[in-house]
């Protein structure tokens, strides 16, 4: 039982023809549905359900929820009564109110982000395939990212209230959802407040992280590359295409990550992520980076953060 990934993410955008421009040619995805309502979904290559990430028309970027995908149907009942048990309602949406998808649960976390829990959403295979497939398609364009990798979360926190949002995000997912922590930054009097959460139900550093801030919101949805080499020329392309750059190529000391952060059109913050940095397992120690290494864990190389990158998100 339990969750297994990231399945979708769902976010708004001003402009979608631009929008659509930039998730195909600059981070290699590519339509695979529109409904009537003038949303678009698209996948990566070496995804295999239908789509990943829903375009939404809006005059505001920011996201409207996140979903992962359990590995079976009657592990919704199990997480629904959880949930419930947990002092938190759900709404339960029939199959169908999301092309492809089956029944979902719907909920709010904590932090008052909206997710979704499903079971089902077609699939129809990566663009290799699964018999004899070669290592990648031959009509990559632009990254040519491999899949949908993560979130991250901005909580609201405020230590003089009593409101740390991350610490609330991070409890419902350890004792509802089962995920497991792998790394945290603690700050303040003796390293009482969580600033940062980073966990995962896989072997992978993170599948979601949360982060304080003034209020709610995406700091940035993360798509996977293979090496170095594929972030550096992911930093060609955007260039080649006069994207806008937030944080230029380096690495992370969570995660031990190797980044580029960029934006799309409408504001939200994109990463192309690689390195799977360590084994995470929910036996290995929690890495804690205390106040006075914060700014050397999120960019190792210079130990220097531009305040922006925290306060700037959607």
């Amino acid at each position: 039982m339990g969750v297994m990934r990231i399945g979708h993410i769902s976010i708004k955008v001003m402009d979608m023809e631009a929008s659509v421009r930039h998730y195909e040619k600059v981070v290699g995805m590519r339509t695979t549905h529109k409904d009537d309502k003038g949303n678009v979904y698209l996948k990566c290559w070496d995804e295999w359900d239908k789509y990943s990430l829903v375009l939404t028309p809006s005059d505001q970027a920011g996201i409207n929820h996140v979903a992962y995908k359990v590995e079976k149907g009657s592990d919704l009942d199990e997480f629904e009564r959880r949930i419930r048990e947990y002092g938190i309602g759900v709404e339960i949406l029939d199959e169908g109110a999301l092309p492809s998808v089956g029944r979902m649960l719907r909920f709010t976390l904590p932090s008052g982000h909206d997710m979704r829990l499903y079971a089902k959403k077609e699939c129809v295979g990566t663009d290799v395939g699964s018999t004899n497939p070669d290592p990648w398609p031959d009509d990559l364009q632009g990254a040519g990212a491999h899949w949908l990798d993560h979130c991250l979360l901005m909580c609201e926190m405020n230590p003089e209230k009593g409101i740390n949002k991350v610490a609330e995000n991070t409890r419902f997912f350890m004792r509802v959802l089962d995920f497991f922590q792998t790394e945290q930054i603690l700050v303040g009097p003796g390293g009482a407040i969580q600033l940062a959460s980073f966990l995962s139900r896989s072997s992978k550093p993170h599948d979601i992280a949360f982060v304080g801030g003034d209020r709610a919101g995406l700091h940035h949805l993360s798509f996977f590359l293979d090496s170095w080499h594929d972030i550096l020329k992911a930093g060609d392309i955007m260039a080649k295409n006069r994207v806008r750059i937030d944080v230029s190529p380096t690495r992370h000391g969570i995660t031990r990550g190797e980044t580029i952060y960029f934006f799309d059109p409408s504001g939200n913050r994109n990463e192309t992520f690689a390195g799977l940095g360590y084994q995470a397992q929910p036996d290995k120690p929690v890495i804690t980076w205390t106040e006075d290494q914060a700014e050397r864990a999120i960019f190792y190389h210079t130990g220097v953060m531009d305040q922006s990158f925290t306060t700037v998100y959607t």
